[in-house]
C-alpha cells in the first residue's frame, strides 16, 4: 500500500484515514473493509508501529492507529466512530441493520470484538502479558497493569468465540449466511479481520511479518468454532479481497 506521510495529509481534502504500515492490524483492517465495501475513497496515512509521533498526536490528539480525518472535522480513532462516519458518508450499502433490536445487536457484537475488554483487546493483552508496564507503551495503554484482566484474559476470550459461533449457528439455522441480519454487516468484516489474531491468514494472504505471525498464531489451542472460520474466508473472498495490502 502507497501512504502519504502526516505532514503531507495535514492539509488534504477529503476522507484521511491514519494507519500503521507494514502489519494487518484488525482495527485498521477492519477500517479499510468497512470503506472498500462502501466504495468510499480515501487517502492512506502512514503511522509507524511502536513510535510516539509529534505530529500524530499534533493532528488527530493521540499517536496510534486507526484514525479517520474526514475534512476539517474532529478526529474519529474509535471503532464505532469510524463505522458511523462511513455509514454517513455512504449510506448503501449500510453496514448496521435499519430494524433497532438487530441494530443494537450488530453494535453489541461490535464492541465484544472490537472494543474495551473485546476480543482484540483480550487477545492484546495476552500477547503482552510478560511485557513491562511502562507509561504510554502498548501493554499500558492496554491496561496489563491490572493483573486480573491480564490473569483472565484468556477465559473472557473464550467466552466471546462461544457468544460469536453461538450467533453464527443460530443465523444458520435461520436460512441466514451472516452474522446478524440478512446481508453482510460491520460485525461480519469484524469478525474477518481480528480473527487473525487467533489463525491468521495463509502468508499468501495476508504477508505479514513473521514477527507478527507467529505472535498472532502462538495460542495454539485457540477454541475457534470451524464455522467461524470458514465465514471469515468467505467474507473475506466475497467481500474484502484477498491479499490483504497493508
Amino acid at each position: 500500500m502507497e501512504y502519504t506521510e502526516i505532514d503531507d495529509a495535514i492539509g488534504r481534502n477529503g476522507l484521511r484515514l491514519v494507519l500503521t504500515a507494514g502489519v494487518p492490524g484488525p482495527w485498521g483492517e477492519s477500517a479499510k473493509g468497512i470503506l472498500r465495501v462502501k466504495k468510499i475513497p480515501y487517502l492512506p496515512v502512514r503511522q509507524n508501529a511502536g513510535q510516539h509521533d509529534e505530529g500524530l498526536l499534533g493532528w488527530t490528539r493521540q499517536t496510534s492507529a486507526p484514525v479517520a480525518m474526514y475534512q476539517g472535522e474532529r478526529p474519529r480513532s474509535g471503532w464505532a466512530e469510524i463505522l458511523l462516519l462511513a455509514e454517513r458518508l455512504e449510506p448503501q450499502p449500510a453496514l448496521l441493520p435499519a430494524e433497532p433490536g438487530e441494530r443494537a445487536l450488530a453494535l453489541g457484537l461490535a464492541h465484544e470484538i472490537c472494543g474495551e475488554q473485546g476480543l482484540g483487546w483480550t487477545r492484546r493483552l495476552m500477547l503482552f502479558k510478560d511485557a513491562p508496564v511502562e507509561r504510554n507503551s502498548m501493554p499500558w495503554k492496554y491496561g496489563c497493569d491490572d493483573r486480573g484482566s491480564v490473569e483472565g484474559a484468556e477465559a473472557r476470550a473464550v467466552e466471546i468465540l462461544d457468544l460469536l459461533a453461538g450467533q453464527l449457528h443460530r443465523q444458520h439455522e435461520a436460512g441466514r449466511r451472516f452474522l446478524v441480519g440478512e446481508s453482510l454487516s460491520a460485525v461480519d468484516i469484524y469478525w474477518a479481520c481480528f480473527s487473525n489474531l487467533l489463525v491468521p491468514l495463509p502468508h499468501a494472504q495476508s504477508p505479514m511479518p513473521e514477527m507478527i505471525r507467529n505472535a498472532y498464531g502462538s495460542w495454539r489451542d485457540a477454541p475457534v468454532d470451524p464455522a467461524l472460520i470458514a465465514h471469515r474466508d468467505e467474507v473475506f473472498e466475497a467481500h474484502l479481497g484477498l491479499p490483504q495490502e497493508f
